[in-house]
């Protein structure tokens, strides 16, 4: 899973090859900003239904598309009147509740009158970060997909509070990818895509840590909560998910068919070839980690190189307050994350049990490998 395995190949040649495979992708995630959305919501949401009209279903191209929407919020900052987007949660809540109708209304017109269906899907961190309704999530988009329906997805705004929030629409998108098996992301936004330091489009990316974080910042647009860093975060998950990824602006025109057809629109972000399985990406990248247990050298190998399970003597401390079933992080002395995975003991047993082998009468497993994911090398 190194983000880097590509490397061997000349940078032109896994562009092209990108690129080219794009045409092929029958799943496709597509997150339009706030930003993006902002004035004409109407035209902007007429603009993206007639841009998918052409390439998703009931096409005959049998391609299925979900959509992942932010802009409740600046709706309904609109619709009540506000100067500005507010900084209270209550009102932040307000907000979203007074504009996701208009939203949906909006995508309702768009798309009707092409003869598409949408249906409106609501999520919580809440709801993906428990395993039963993930699957209960991700049955009902199947379904949705199977009927020739476009679910158009965003978060929860009007319930969520801090604790489970997404943090903003770029994550909920990567997970929304590995739980539709999408093998294509789109990131659509107000920028063309990643920028260099001379303000020139990168047309590829496959090493994230290297190529794209120093490039990438925080969000200055006082409309989304987003921000190229973010996307690019977004990116390097669904990438590690097995989907290429794509940043681009979403008012250039016909973004999406251009993007499948391969033409040069956007940073293309090369999925990896070894990709994650739905359950470890929701380990490492959905549920948020209540603990660290820092390990040793010598089990920082054992789990890293060998895909071995994390036992009680190759631990050297803990900290938080976890219990079984909690995602927790391993880390190694250095402090350098190496792992995520669901703890089987409480952080008490853990540091009770710390660096006792089995010849001490310890036979438990702190986390098991089954439940472990290897975090990929930058």
């Amino acid at each position: 899973m190194d983000e880097g395995s590509l490397s061997a190949v000349p940078t032109e040649q896994a562009e092209r090859e990108a690129r080219a495979r794009l045409h092929r992708a029958r799943r496709v995630v597509i997150k339009i900003g706030s930003k993006s959305l902002a004035g004409d919501t109407a035209e902007a949401c007429a603009r993206l239904a007639e841009d998918v009209s052409r390439v998703g279903t009931p096409s005959p191209a049998k391609r299925s598309i979900v959509i992942v929407s932010s802009g409740a919020i600046a709706l309904g900052v609109q619709k009540l009147g506000l100067g500005a987007r507010p900084k209270e949660m209550a009102w932040l809540q307000a907000a979203a509740a007074a504009g996701q109708s208009v939203l949906m209304q909006r995508y309702e017109e768009a798309f009707g009158k092409l003869g598409m269906m949408v249906a409106q899907v609501l999520l919580t961190h809440a709801d993906l970060a428990d395993r039963a309704r993930t699957n209960n999530a991700q049955a009902a988009l199947a379904a949705l997909l199977e009927a020739g329906a476009v679910p158009i997805i965003n978060e929860n705004d009007a319930v969520a509070v801090e604790e489970i929030k997404f943090g903003d629409n770029d994550q909920l998108a990567s997970m929304v990818t590995p739980l539709c098996q999408a093998d294509l992301l789109l990131l659509l936004s107000d920028v063309e895509g990643l920028l260099d330091a001379s303000g020139k489009r990168v047309g590829f990316v496959r090493n994230v840590a290297r190529e794209a974080r120093p490039l990438a910042g925080a969000s200055v647009s006082g409309v989304g909560s987003g921000g190229m860093a973010s996307k690019v975060e977004a990116a390097r998950r669904a990438m590690l998910a097995g989907a290429d990824v794509v940043i681009a602006s979403a008012r250039e025109p016909r973004v999406v068919s251009r993007i499948l057809a391969g033409e040069e629109v956007g940073t293309v972000f090369a999925a990896v070839p070894q990709r994650l399985g739905a359950r470890k990406h929701w380990i490492a990248y959905t549920l948020r980690p209540r603990g660290v247990v820092i390990v040793d050298a010598g089990a920082a190998e054992a789990i890293r190189d060998h895909g071995r399970s994390l036992l009680p003597v190759g631990v050297l401390g803990v900290r938080g307050a976890f219990v079984p079933g909690d995602a927790i992080t391993v880390v190694d002395a250095s402090g350098i994350e190496i792992a995520r995975g669901l703890a089987r003991a409480s952080a008490s047993d853990t540091a009770r049990l710390a660096g006792r082998g089995r010849e001490e009468g310890s036979d438990e497993v702190i986390v098991h490998r089954d439940d472990l994911v290897v975090l990929p090398a930058e």
